[in-house]
């Protein structure tokens, strides 16, 4: 990709990689939303966009690879302070989700069984899950025993090896950094094959759906969207392995994996937060 640099300030060339990867996400969200409703070409349409979205990202990234020695200090403090927003952002999506369990659990529950509410649905106890007023159907809580805690287990292991692997890169150990985003690799697919077992039992074991209530769709909603964080983070983990085995960081150069590190930690404490949030309390 060419480029030019005027006073010390690297400029990229315009670029159309932004304009295709809105066009994939746009056939993702139609694609998504003909599958839930049960039209026939929307798991097409997804799976296309998935495909067309791994492959401009691909291009992307390269792109940024092939840049990447002709960036100097300012391009790298923007680049840190663009993930740090990001991540900030990222805080601020799973805080609205924690701070609408933490209303549905302590506040219009309690409002609907006891409060002033009560009236609406005579008879209804509240209490914790709550499948809601008008679902008679019993549930059953997923234990933090098993599958959640070895995940929890999983993902501190993880965070110890990514760290690690930053400082092996620090002191030149390429080969102790291949192998410490192997790990880290290896921890984050198996969480994802983890989470999976556990939304297979609470599916098909303990009936437990979106439907069902207050419980199930908070349930869904936290681990699903921060095990769509977890998928997108052991992605990343990914091509930092590929490109540590292609000896493409150097002690002084290798942002890209500092960024990834900062990510990956940030997945970690949603999840430690997530776990005695919904699991244990």
């Amino acid at each position: 990709m060419a480029s030019a640099t005027t006073e010390g300030y690297f400029v990229p060339a315009p670029s159309r990689f932004p304009i295709r990867v809105g066009a994939a996400l746009l056939i993702a969200t139609a694609g998504a939303s003909a599958w839930i409703n049960r039209a026939q070409p929307g798991a097409y349409l997804l799976g296309l966009a998935v495909v067309l979205l791994a492959l401009v990202l691909v291009g992307w990234f390269g792109a940024l690879i092939r840049e990447g020695p002709q960036y100097n200090g300012q391009v790298d403090r923007s680049f840190r302070l663009g993930m740090g927003w990001f991540i900030f952002s990222e805080v601020m999506f799973f805080a609205a989700l924690f701070g609408a369990l933490f209303y549905v659990r302590e506040i219009s529950i309690p409002d609907l069984s006891h409060g002033p509410s009560a009236s609406l649905w005579p008879g209804y106890a509240g209490g914790w899950p709550a499948s809601g007023p008008l679902i008679a159907s019993e549930l059953h809580p997923m234990s933090w025993k098993g599958a959640p805690a070895l995940n929890t287990i999983l993902l501190l292991c993880s965070g110890v090896a990514i760290t690690f692997a930053g400082r092996a890169i620090r002191q030149g150990r390429q080969g102790l950094l291949s192998v410490l985003l192997a790990v880290t690799f290896a921890l984050g697919v198996t969480f994802l094959f983890k989470q999976a077992g556990e939304y297979h039992h609470a599916l098909t074991d303990l009936h437990l759906t979106l439907s069902e209530g207050a419980y199930g769709a908070t349930f869904y909603m936290l681990t699903g969207f921060h095990g769509v964080h977890v998928a997108i983070g052991t992605t990343m983990v990914f091509v930092m392995l590929v490109r540590s085995l292609l000896r493409q960081f150097t002690p002084a150069h290798h942002l890209g994996l500092e960024m990834v590190s900062w990510y990956w930690h940030f997945v970690g404490v949603v999840w430690l937060l997530l776990y005695v949030i919904v699991y244990v309390l």
